[in-house]
């Protein structure tokens, strides 16, 4: 049985739950990221995208969601100068999160608990504590999901939910970009349902069959969608189609 986007193509209810939590705009992930914030003890949250390879590392950190709010001018700014030179060269090389202890609570957030599953940064730089999850999802995509405040420090599996919990945030950020940047030549409805079929673990006889068509036109949709997702093959377009949204 294939695979894609953790999402099992041998069977065709899947994709329900996906849709009920589809994500149409970044003001969808606010609800998720404050829910994640409670769950890690915080009192803030910020979401950064890795860009611009040729800028200077602090520079190459993008502030895409954050809740610090006007209590706090500046804070993402400051965050991006105190470490994003370490988070960055961090990325290249382990996917561990990262904690630090703020200049007002040198002790937390504590690594007794949780040393396997973190990496440190240099405490003291911000008045905050705090804990930054990295995704790295290709040559796109990569970045962090921070959660800082005062005395965080959640047990390990709990480290462990929030990552699970920030990669899919950053896919879903991902997959709102494409979605922006996708090729004004839509896919068809026919096409759509091939691909439907087939990311459900049909293939091509079957989806003829299912669909009135000869196999040779199932195999000209599936190739034509393929082109138009600027994917390599059928299992790559599909994956592509359920992040645009085309198919669950």
């Amino acid at each position: 049985m294939e695979y894609v986007m953790g999402r099992s193509l041998g069977n065709p209810d899947t994709g329900r739950a996906a849709r009920a939590n589809k994500v149409t705009s970044r003001s969808d992930l606010f609800p998720r990221l404050i829910a994640m914030q409670k769950l890690a003890d915080a009192q803030n949250f910020a979401v950064y995208r890795l860009s611009g390879a040729g800028l200077p590392s602090k520079q190459r950190l993008t502030c895409e969601l954050e809740n610090w709010g006007p209590a706090n001018p500046g804070f993402a700014k400051a965050f991006a100068d105190a470490y994003g030179e370490a988070m960055i060269e961090h990325l290249d090389k382990s996917l561990l999160p990262m904690a630090w202890a703020g200049g007002h609570d040198r002790a937390a957030p504590g690594l007794d608990g949780i040393a396997p599953f973190m990496s440190r940064l240099k405490d003291g730089l911000l008045p905050f504590s705090g804990i930054a999850f990295p995704v790295r999802l290709g040559a796109v995509g990569n970045g962090f999901v921070v959660f800082s405040g005062d005395d965080i420090d959640p047990p390990s599996d709990m480290v462990v939910e929030l990552h699970a919990r920030s990669c899919q945030v950053m896919i879903d950020l991902l997959s709102l970009d494409e979605r922006r940047a996708a090729t004004a030549e839509a896919l068809s409805e026919r096409e759509i349902a091939c691909l439907q079929l087939a990311g459900d673990g049909r293939i091509s006889e079957e989806i003829a069959d299912k669909l009135g068509l000869s196999v040779h036109t199932v195999n000209a949709y599936l190739g034509s969608a393929t082109i138009k997702l600027d994917s390599v093959n059928r299992i790559q377009a599909i994956a592509k189609a359920i992040r645009l949204g085309y198919i669950s």
